[in-house]
């Protein structure tokens, strides 16, 4: 992955705005809206063609920080709006940012309907496993048996694993950082805005008020490199502190094994972004870290990526073909349609 590094016209604080930041202390919200300004400038786009839409949640105060062109949208709704700007302006460098509860609960048609389309546009979903904004509530993606405000019992909804339903969709580039890991994050970043279709990335985002410590385990230096998977791109699957743990594949069947007499590096699965099929099996490496006994590690990075026409681009080809075919179309003979009548 390539290092963040800033061109000599546009610098990080191009990107800020003149508002106060108003998310509480601590929010991981704050260390990624540094990210995506650090990133921004690196780009080679002009500011003015850049374009951020959100929804509604505490990532979607991100387009009042951002100086750029944006839109603080409807609840569920910022990819459909997201998917009408990228269709008139295709020149624009579009990113949708958005919540687990925005993106996957009211939201979670337009969002797998934006994948399988591919518009060329990166979407950030923050994912907290709760709901932030109104205080509290489970999310898609809070995990089974939570006590929140409104499950008071636990609840009983199995959660969403965004990326294994980003897949479902046929997204075209799917990939995984969290807010505490600001390199990573950066180059995961530098990675979906270089991909043409549509990036979804997920990003881990500590809520300090209602979900502290969601994800302490994948963050942590005394837990984060036995919990967390780091992909790269044609490298074996290697983990742990001492990096003598690893992931081989028996048939289609992963497991981990230790590394030394009886496996080595050449024993163990190599990475491939491009492979559909083993992006699956990676996808659901989605055990709960804390229960007992021998669990999976929790991937992080991009797990796959092709190549697919971009929406936008085919819709243009189409309308260009259909105007040479038949010319210019009138809008008023249209709206008219065929049963016209004049009254006396």
């Amino acid at each position: 992955m390539s290092e963040v590094v800033a061109t000599a016209t546009l610098t990080a604080k191009d990107f800020a705005t003149d508002q106060e930041v108003r998310w509480c202390p601590g929010c991981g919200d704050y260390s990624i809206l540094a990210q995506v300004q650090k990133v921004m400038p690196t780009l080679d786009i002009p500011k003015e063609n850049f374009a951020i839409i959100s929804g509604i949640g505490c990532s979607s105060r991100f387009p009042y920080y951002m100086n750029t062109f944006g839109m603080h949208s409807i609840h569920g709704r910022a990819t459909a709006i997201a998917s009408g700007l990228k269709a008139a302006r295709p020149d624009l460098s579009v990113w949708i940012i958005s919540g687990d509860g925005d993106s996957l609960s009211i939201g979670g048609n337009h969002t797998i309907h934006l994948l399988r389309r591919n518009f060329d546009v990166n979407m950030l979903v923050f994912n907290n496993q709760i709901y932030g904004l109104t205080k509290g509530q489970y999310s898609p993606t809070s995990e089974e048996h939570k006590i929140t405000k409104s499950t008071p019992y636990g609840s009983i909804d199995h959660p969403f694993n965004p990326l294994a339903l980003a897949l479902g969709a046929d997204g075209t580039f799917i990939a995984r950082s969290m807010d505490r890991d600001p390199k990573h994050l950066q180059q995961t970043l530098l990675r979906a805005a270089a991909h043409k279709g549509t990036s979804f990335v997920e990003i881990y985002q500590n809520c300090n008020i209602f979900n502290d410590g969601a994800f302490e385990l994948f963050t942590e230096k005394a837990t984060k490199l036995e919990e967390g998977l780091y992909l790269e791109q044609g490298k074996p699957l290697i983990f742990g502190a001492a990096q003598n743990k690893g992931i081989r594949l028996n048939g289609l069947q992963p497991e981990v094994v230790e590394l030394g007499a009886e496996y080595t590096a050449d024993d163990l699965w190599i990475h491939d972004e491009h492979d559909f099929y083993k992006a699956q099996i990676l996808v659901r490496m989605f055990d709960d870290p804390y229960k007992t006994g021998n669990h999976f590690p929790r991937p992080f990075g991009v797990f796959y990526e092709t190549n697919r026409p971009c929406y936008e681009e085919v819709m243009a080809m189409q309308i260009e073909e259909v105007v040479t075919s038949k010319g210019k179309g009138d809008l008023d003979k249209l709206l008219r349609g065929r049963e016209v009548w004049e009254i006396a």
